[in-house]
């Protein structure tokens, strides 16, 4: 099984479930272990994880090309993992983010708007001063040359 076939089985299983706010962000395979990162628009359950890896062990199990012994984790893809889908920026905007890009630039600022093309942030002009009203100005990153993003959480 290649992670083809098993982003297939969890699809699948996320639109018999009725989870249509469910979506497969990324799937992680070594020989014996198998991680299935989901995000959605209204939050990952573990209530819809475990549902789902249930379902998705009907398929693995059954499958001959897969170890006896393996792990099937199933899980929200988590606010500290990078985003890889345009539906996660939109999902978040109006919160903090850290950009690199291909370039090797570094943002970090509140993110406006994204689509399938762009992401605007609203970015400090100097971090380092001292006044106590600081100024902002937008930027507008191309998504292709985004190597990392992750979303950021004030406390």
């Amino acid at each position: 099984m290649d992670s083809n076939q098993l982003h297939t089985i969890v699809t699948n299983a996320i639109k018999e479930l009725e989870f249509d706010d469910c979506y497969v962000v990324e799937i992680v395979m070594s020989s014996n272990k198998f991680e299935v990162f989901l995000d959605s628009t209204d939050g990952v359950t573990f209530a819809k994880c475990r549902r789902i890896s249930r379902m998705v062990e009907e398929h693995t199990d059954a499958d001959p090309q897969i170890p006896e012994q393996y792990t099937l984790d199933v899980s929200s893809a988590g606010i500290g993992r990078p985003l890889k889908l345009v539906r996660q920026y939109i999902k978040n905007i109006g919160r903090d983010i850290a950009i690199k890009t291909i370039d090797g630039d570094k943002f970090l600022g509140v993110m406006l708007s994204a689509n399938e093309d762009e992401v605007v942030l609203e970015v400090l002009k100097d971090p380092k001063s001292k006044k106590k009203v600081k100024e902002t100005e937008k930027i507008t990153i191309a998504m292709n040359n985004i190597s990392q993003s992750k979303i950021k959480v004030r406390f």
